[in-house]
């Protein structure tokens, strides 16, 4: 990773709001965004807030990634207490159009609850990613 990656990090948190918390680092946030893009190919992902919430109801396990850059941010208040009473483990991401981007979608995406399968591939990644959100002190 070079500074040109950690300079637009820096430039992309400017806009984070102040309830984005646990915010990944710039090397987490890229791990989040490789973690999606392979769920997304593996069809093992919940796009938007309510297929997010509609998800977390009925009682889908996985791993929620918010984007820390939306507005208003009441939109996704109540996603953070939702995954913490069911003990799911989320991290804020910086931006939504890189969310969106890494979900293989033109769109801008908000959140995403990453629910992998048996046969998933990237589950040693799932798994340091939900240990470092549990580390963070918020599960």
């Amino acid at each position: 990773m070079g500074e040109d990656d950690d300079s637009a990090y820096d430039a992309k948190v400017k806009f984070v709001s102040k309830i984005s918390k646990p915010l990944a680092s710039a090397k987490t946030t890229k791990k989040l965004h490789k973690l999606v893009k392979k769920a997304t190919q593996g069809k093992c992902v919940r796009k938007g807030v309510k297929e997010v919430v509609k998800a977390l109801r009925k009682g889908e396990k996985g791993f929620c990634v918010i984007a820390g850059d939306i507005s208003p941010i009441d939109v996704i208040t109540h996603l953070p207490i939702m995954c913490e009473d069911r003990s799911i483990p989320y991290f804020y991401v910086p931006s939504k159009h890189d969310l969106g981007a890494a979900a293989c979608t033109k769109r801008p995406t908000s959140c995403i609850l990453v629910n992998p399968g048996k046969d998933f591939k990237e589950m040693e990644l799932y798994d340091k990613l939900s240990k470092e959100a549990k580390s963070a002190g918020f599960i």
